[in-house]
């Protein structure tokens, strides 16, 4: 038997404790690292998968899961959301939401009102045929939209979920894992809505914001039910009045004015904003309005230069009366007395206009570089008292005046107990109170948003107008609504209506004390 050399002998020992030492350190090194990094337990691994698949679909919808669509005469987002009850919410903004209870799932669908298409709720205006197939329409566009939002709604959530899992696991195999997961759940919540939806929904709605309202428009859901055609009719009518300020505020249920209850619009404090004139000849139209009266300030410097703005007011509709603002110059009352349509109030002079007769006086001032005129107040109130004694005077020689205008609120208080109301503005906000001697003062805001001044301040400052319900007998004030719309650039609306006091349930109307003789002071009311 051949002998191995010593020299290879030795080489192959060496070998032979070479794979040794290796075999056994990676053994060493995989006890370690069991020891050291032990597999976490299947359901805390499930937990975390589910985690991620809710969290990156929620984001994935949140980012690109929603779409525009054309509802209607309306432009609406809807996007999809996760909720515990489902359902459907519509927005309208500013006028609030409607609730709809539609499906039970983990989705809700959410609507959101944009605008409205002016072309396309022009035509439904000038072509009110077209209402009675405008639920038909709407109900195709929410298909289609409907559709669309449910394949862009599948991308979102599976690119949400595949693209989170893939940051977090940092291997393709549980990011795509977590995708089909997100997919499967989104499927599944689809099934629930499709198999739980109740078409019937919409005639129980739930309402919020200023659309609180709207169930004294389309009644209660039994004569819904019973007369399906009328509720169709009146649906596709509340979709047409985020249009129409009027038709928004005429559902309010406190006070429905009789047809032939006289409307005042009272405007004041313009200050040469020219969008005024839209509003105002809006108002007009939706409100029905009888007469407009503008406390004054229309314009901002009362230079000739500025009397052309005042050109659009023959053409808004309604009568004007006007007294002079502390921004109005004679120049400006000359060039008002010379428009149609146009009635001029100074110095208590009276005049009756659409059945109610005014009589005003303007202030005695006149401050358009905003200087401060020493015993400015002693001034306007000793034009408010010539005010009050024409105002007595018109009582003596029978033709009583319905409501008194001034500009200033100090020249405005010193007619209490001569006149049932008396209308004001100068201080850009609105108010009401009742006088001591029982004559109601109206204090208008600024119908100009403060003109020039509108950003001034901190925020815009509001536009805002008056619509006074007068009795058509007695001429008393019964209701008003308060319309406020968002300053420059802003585009919010809120209307709200107020009863006088004698006109509240349970209230008995309270005649005006008589008036104090000339001369004497007025007495305590009684």
């Amino acid at each position: 038997m051949a002998r191995v050399p010593v020299a290879a002998r030795n080489r192959m020992t060496a070998l032979r404790k070479t794979r040794k030492a290796r075999t056994t350190g990676k053994a060493a090194k995989a006890g370690r690292t069991l020891t050291l990094t032990p597999q976490p337990h299947p359901l805390a691994r499930a937990c975390g998968l589910v985690a991620v698949v809710l969290l990156g679909a929620w984001l994935g919808l949140l980012i690109v899961g929603n779409v525009r669509v054309p509802v209607g005469p309306m432009d609406t987002t809807m996007t999809l959301r996760p909720s515990l009850t489902g359902g459907t919410k519509i927005n309208v903004s500013p006028l609030g939401a409607l609730h709809l209870d539609s499906h039970v799932a983990p989705v809700r669908l959410d609507v959101n009102v944009d605008q409205l298409d002016p072309a396309r709720s022009q035509a439904l205006v000038d072509h009110p045929e077209r209402l009675s197939g405008l639920q038909d329409e709407v109900t195709r566009d929410v298909e289609h939209g409907t559709l669309d939002l449910a394949l862009r709604s599948c991308v979102a959530v599976v690119t949400g979920a595949t693209a989170l899992g893939l940051a977090v696991y940092r291997r393709t195999r549980p990011a795509l894992a977590a995708g089909g997961l997100a997919l499967t759940l989104l499927t599944a919540s689809g099934a629930t809505a499709y198999a739980t939806w109740n078409p019937k929904s919409v005639l129980e709605p739930r309402f919020s914001g200023l659309l609180s309202s709207a169930p004294s428009l389309v009644g209660n859901a039994r004569s819904i039910v019973s007369e399906f055609d009328v509720y169709q009719k009146e649906l596709a009518r509340l979709v047409t009045n985020v249009t129409k300020l009027y038709d928004v505020t005429s559902t309010l249920p406190a006070y429905r004015p009789d047809p032939t209850t006289i409307r005042v619009l009272h405007v004041s404090d313009i200050h040469l904003n020219p969008a005024s004139w839209k509003i105002i000849g809006s108002l007009v139209q939706q409100y029905d309005v009888n007469v407009i009266v503008d406390s004054g300030d229309t314009m901002d410097h009362g230079t000739a230069a500025e009397n052309g703005f005042l050109d659009p007011i023959p053409d808004l509709g309604a009568p004007y009366v006007w007294v002079r603002g502390n921004h109005d110059s004679t120049l400006t009352q000359r060039y008002l007395q010379g428009l149609k349509n146009v009635h001029v109030l100074d110095e208590g002079r009276a005049v009756t206009v659409a059945g109610v007769r005014f009589a005003g006086i303007g202030d005695p001032q006149f401050t358009p570089d905003r200087s401060t005129v020493p015993g400015g107040d002693a001034a306007n109130e000793l034009a408010g008292l010539r005010l009050a004694s024409a105002l007595r005077d018109q009582k003596a020689a029978g033709t009583p005046v319905d409501i008194a205008v001034a500009h200033e609120p100090a020249a405005a208080r010193r007619t209490d107990g001569e006149v049932p109301l008396v209308l004001a503005g100068h201080i850009h906000h609105e108010d009401m109170e009742v006088m001591k001697y029982g004559t109601r003062l109206r204090v208008e805001g600024s119908t100009g948003g403060s003109g020039l001044r509108a950003v001034e301040g901190k925020h815009p400052d509001p536009i805002e107008a008056s619509i006074l319900y007068l009795d058509r007998d007695t001429r008393r004030l019964q209701a008003w609504d308060e319309i406020r719309l968002g300053g420059l650039g802003l585009t919010t609306a809120e209307v709200s209506r107020h009863l006088v006091q004698e006109n509240q349930p349970g209230a008995t109307p309270s005649p005006l004390p008589p008036s104090p003789s000339p001369g004497t002071s007025p007495g305590p009311a009684p």
